[in-house]
């Protein structure tokens, strides 16, 4: 006979499937209630609303609304968008290789990559792309003219732009490659000729991530006899969590858990470990992070953190948990969509917002405990000065492109300054473009002085605050030399780019990287 133990046990089990398999009824009934709605709303609209309507963009906006509601890395993708889906995951798409901007009613090139269609055929940083195959670019948006960039690898593209200094338009016609964004952006050696310490900077975890990361370092450690390994991380914003693990196991030991991701479904609940044994245990790390630094790139900072095999450096990351898997959907679409929670070999869950509250028309709020925090947190709360205004009204750009064409060739990224007769040169450019350097100050009290305007205030009131406007609006000339170092480098980083590509730029910039030189610091000290 059964105890009556056992049979309250199997009581209890039973009335818990039933409640769950109800509750299930339930969801799909009330999911059911409310697609109802949706398709008859659409069956009225057809029928009765007295214009054409665009259908598609009508459910396709529907759904990105909708997804909106759950987490900003919950999407849907359009078979239109493959390209798109393409870059995310394998960080690969068939084009000319360049970065495009909007600039008021024209598209600009922004960026071509070193050893890409764009940069082999003479097209420059600053163009103006007029057209492409015929189509007009002008008051197009950078997406526009994306799509007709894009193509098949192999196909020729033909492209008009404008460039300065040139009276007519300039011609261009060349075959579209599958343009590969390198994950590795820079590697080198740094502290010294002697030092051992090798230096990557790793950009994005898309296929095959990993396996550049590794040729980078061997190539460090045969060519240059690095022993020591300095991991940039910073601006990372991560990928595919495959490649982190894969990152991972090359410093520790094989089957090693290094995140654990819980879900919803039994598929979402995995442990992933290192499947190979470690090239590198025992090579002293240092990881440089930053608030940019999410998703993968927290897996392999925060993992190395818990397994004591590196010193973090920096900033507190931005707290990205969640795992996103992509998912086909009817006439070949496909949804991004979060699946889990990813959690740290100490249990730590890095995510740091909570977007179930978004479902329930709460206000968003940022844990403050969450992302990884470093082991040593540099200050980056750098004070707004006019290198920023130099930057979003595209001077420094400008500049750069003027720079760039006056000039043939420059010194190495490394040892290139600029000189006092060229901060007059460019400053001389500022006045030729009508540059108005406004503070937020300024803008504030412009502001404050416009609504006293209209208020019973008595007219000296009045003109002392305007006397006192007068005292607030700056001389960027005397911003531009109280805040040079910051401007030079500022400028010089984008002439630099203009003839060494974005690997000169960061050579550049790592001159007076005070996170590296601290990230040095420490690494000298330890022990192999």
């Amino acid at each position: 006979m059964h105890s009556p133990a056992r049979k309250i046990l199997v009581g209890l089990l039973l009335a818990s499937a039933t409640l769950l398999q109800a509750q299930k009824a339930d969801q799909t009934s009330l999911i059911q209630k409310h697609l109802t709605i949706y398709t008859d709303v659409m069956r009225q609209l057809d029928i009765n609303y007295v214009d054409t309507l665009n259908y598609e963009d009508l459910v396709e906006t529907a759904i990105q609304q909708m997804l909106r509601k759950v987490d900003p890395y919950t999407v849907y993708i359009p078979k239109s968008e493959d390209d798109n889906l393409k870059m995310m995951t394998t960080g690969k798409y068939g084009g000319i290789g360049a970065i495009i901007m909007q600039r008021d009613s024209f598209v600009i090139v922004s960026e071509p990559y070193a050893g890409n269609p764009a940069a082999e055929n003479d097209v420059l940083a600053g163009d103006t792309i007029v057209s492409v195959d015929g189509f007009d670019c002008f008051k197009k948006t950078t997406k526009d003219v994306s799509d007709h960039l894009r193509g098949n690898p192999g196909t020729k593209v033909k492209i008009t732009l404008r460039r300065g200094g040139y009276d007519e338009p300039l011609v261009r016609e060349f075959e579209r490659r599958e343009i590969h964004l390198p994950a590795v952006t820079y590697s080198t050696k740094v502290g010294g000729e002697d030092s051992g310490i090798g230096y990557i900077l790793f950009s994005e975890f898309t296929s095959g991530s990993a396996q550049d990361f590794l040729v980078a370092l061997e190539r460090l450690v045969r060519e240059q006899g690095v022993n020591k390994l300095i991991i940039d991380l910073r601006g990372n914003g991560g990928g595919i969590i495959d490649e982190a693990i894969q990152m991972v196991s090359y410093f520790v030991d094989k089957g090693t858990e290094v995140v654990t991701t819980k879900g919803k479904t039994e598929a979402s609940n995995r442990s992933y470990n290192t499947r190979t044994s470690p090239i590198y245990k025992d090579m002293p790390l240092v990881v440089l992070v930053d608030g940019h630094s999410a998703s993968a790139a927290e897996i392999v900072s925060g993992s190395l953190q818990d397994f004591h095999r590196a010193t973090l450096i920096g900033q507190r990351t931005f707290g990205k948990g969640l795992v996103q898997s992509v998912r086909p959907i009817a006439y070949e679409g496909h949804l991004k969509v979060t699946t889990a929670h990813y959690y740290l070999p100490s249990g730590r869950c890095i995510q740091a917002i909570d977007y179930s509250a978004r479902q329930k028309g709460e206000q968003l709020k940022r844990d403050t405990a969450g992302g990884i925090l470093p082991d040593i947190v540099m200050d980056d709360s750098a004070k707004v000065d006019i290198t920023y205004s130099l930057y979003i009204k595209h001077m420094l750009f400008d500049y750069s492109t003027r720079y760039h064409r006056m000039h043939d060739t420059i010194a190495p990224a490394d040892q290139f300054e600029l000189s006092d007769a060229e901060i007059e040169d460019f400053l001389g450019f500022l006045d030729e473009r009508g540059f108005e350097y406004e503070t937020e100050t300024s803008k504030y009290f412009k502001q404050t002085l416009e609504v006293a305007e209209h208020e019973d205030l008595d007219s000296t009131t009045i003109a002392s605050l305007k006397a006192f406007k007068a005292q607030l609006i700056p001389s960027y000339r005397e911003a531009v030399y109280r805040n040079l170092q910051a401007v030079k480098d500022a400028l010089a980083a984008e002439i630099v780019q203009r003839y060494y590509f974005q690997q000169g730029r960061v050579a550049y910039l790592l001159r007076s990287d005070k996170e590296l030189e601290r990230a040095i610091e420490i690494i000298r000290n330890e022990k192999e």
